[in-house]
């Protein structure tokens, strides 16, 4: 039981069907697609779309996304992988001839092709009930009527203004600054490409004008983009076999790589060859033990996690108990690790955003689901007068001839979204996702150990401070205590306090026996958790 008399929110109880998102509106949406005879799915994707208009900077049709949808009564947890492929043209021999060695964050060599909507069209034509006409309605009427910015969104946008001026997306900074808080903003021109796709299908965003309008933004920049790539891009999401790890108790699923959903297995399976800490969920050895397990699986992402269709990414290996018992073996509770054998530094952006979702319908059918931009309003580049906010995936590319997840055409990047579900007995237990790039399996990780090793709510397990290892320091939340701070110094870990919160998440627990669904929304974010 939480203190009352501290600020904070109580998980959210309902006994028929609850969804969770970073935006109250685009929960009640959701909500409301499944009284109006959607199922989980249905809903997952009417508020991504939705999220793609209220929450800009973190995701929209520009973007990407992963799905995983358990359907009741079905022993399969069906996988769908949604991120976008590079353009034919895109090979190292052409950057290394024209001497492009790293890629800026607006660059548009930073542009894959875009793969949310195929993929939504892709989800909601095989599992869904409404159609994809019927889940954009909500976003189109956003668009077009306005919506009023909220504080984090505010935030957000606010430390975008000098990208968005850099790419020169102008229309998103009225009066030549970003809306503040309460602000009505309209999006006349992502409803007309909107209403394109609820016309014409997919094939409204991948064919036709919408589809040339944004090629000759791109190659106007100097990118290698063209509408047959688009084209392509249409039939380009894929299902694909979930992996999983068994831990304390339940089986966690997560999406193979090209996503990094590998790394919160790992991480899982060193963590629980410890057990929980002796000092608690916020102790100095409890919170080493993560940093250190995230540094090693870490290094092995940067390392091999590749495109699977391109390149041998060995999955087995890596989620091996043996493998995993040898990675802990290096953790000592007492120092941090001064050398990591094989060591891979990344050569990635700063992790940014993303949105993570989770609904679970009356008939028991659970799905989690992540939407990304990547970075905070993705490129920055604004396709021409489509109101289309491209991301930046590419950047997860490596510039560097022989790696695994070097670009090439028509190659995934690495990518960081990850969604995740747990089941237990063959039923579906949770939809859970941590948002935040590279922060995600370290957060997932994060969020599952504190809810069964440290016996915390599901909203507890959202709200305690986080931390990660990036860039060779700790991140921490500034509300960590200071003897933790004070412990993790001495152990050898350099300590910089972030002033941006460590993404946000959502998570939906199911009880069969009691016939009780329980909630939790990050804080960090403006969303909540709803249901009936």
């Amino acid at each position: 039981m939480r203190d009352f008399h501290i600020p904070g929110r109580s998980a959210v109880y309902a006994g028929r069907a609850m969804a969770a998102t970073s935006m109250p509106v685009a929960t009640l949406a959701a909500l409301d697609a499944l009284r109006a005879g959607g199922n989980a799915l249905d809903a997952a994707v009417t508020a991504a779309a939705l999220l793609g208009v209220v929450e800009p900077q973190s995701t929209g049709i520009g973007g990407d996304c992963f799905c995983l949808y358990k359907e009741a009564g079905s022993p399969d947890v069906i996988a769908l992988n949604g991120s976008g492929r590079a353009p034919a043209a895109a090979t190292i021999d052409h950057y290394e001839a024209h001497g492009i060695s790293s890629l800026e964050a607006t660059s548009p060599h930073g542009v894959t092709i875009p793969g949310a909507v195929g993929a939504w069209e892709t989800l909601l034509e095989a599992h869904g009930r409404r159609g994809l006409a019927a889940a954009l309605a909500p976003a189109i009427h956003y668009a077009e009527a306005g919506f009023a910015v909220s504080p984090r969104v505010a935030a957000d946008w606010a430390n975008s203004e000098d990208k968005l001026r850099r790419a020169g997306a102008h229309a998103l900074l009225p009066n030549g600054h970003a809306p503040g808080v309460g602000t009505l903003v309209r999006q006349p021109e992502l409803a007309a490409t909107l209403r394109s796709i609820a016309a014409n299908g997919a094939r409204g965003f991948y064919e036709g004008p919408v589809a040339a309008a944004i090629v000759a933004e791109l190659r106007g920049r100097g990118g290698l983009h063209t509408e047959a790539d688009f084209s392509e891009g249409r039939t380009a999401s894929r299902f694909v076999r979930p992996i999983k790890r068994a831990f304390d108790g339940l089986t966690i699923w997560e999406c193979p790589p090209n996503g990094s959903g590998l790394l919160a297995l790992m991480l899982l399976g060193i963590l629980e060859g410890f057990g929980p800490a002796p000092d608690g969920p916020l102790g100095p050895i409890r919170v080493h033990r993560h940093i250190e397990a995230a540094r090693l699986v870490y290094r092995d992402r940067d390392a091999l996690l590749a495109d699977p269709e391109q390149a041998t990414v060995p999955v087995d290996h890596l989620l091996s108990d043996d493998y995993l018992a040898s990675l802990r073996s290096l953790i000592r509770d007492d120092v941090a690790m001064t050398d990591l054998p094989r060591a891979g530094e990344a050569l990635l952006p700063a992790h940014r955003d993303t949105v993570y979702l989770c609904v679970v319908d009356e008939a028991g059918n659970a799905c989690s689901f992540i939407n990304s931009t990547f970075e905070s309003f993705g490129s920055g580049i604004l396709a021409g007068d489509t109101g289309v906010i491209l991301h930046n995936r590419g950047l997860g590319f490596r510039l560097e001839r022989g790696h695994p997840n070097c670009i090439a055409p028509r190659k995934r990047p690495m990518h960081t979204i990850i969604p995740g579900m747990a089941t237990q007995d063959g039923h579906a237990a949770m939809p859970f996702g941590v948002m935040g790039g590279h922060y995600q399996p370290m957060g997932q990780s994060w969020f599952l150990t504190n809810l069964r090793h440290y016996g915390l709510d599901i909203q507890q397990a959202l709200d305690l401070p986080r931390a990660f290892p990036y860039a060779g320091m700790v991140e921490l939340e500034p509300t960590f205590p200071q003897a933790t701070i004070d412990g993790l110094t001495q152990r050898g870990h350099q300590i910089t306090l972030t002033r941006r919160p460590h993404g946000g998440g959502q998570a939906i627990l199911i009880d069969r026996q009691a016939g009780v669904l329980t909630g939790g929304s990050d804080p960090r974010k403006d969303g909540c958790a709803m249901g009936y």
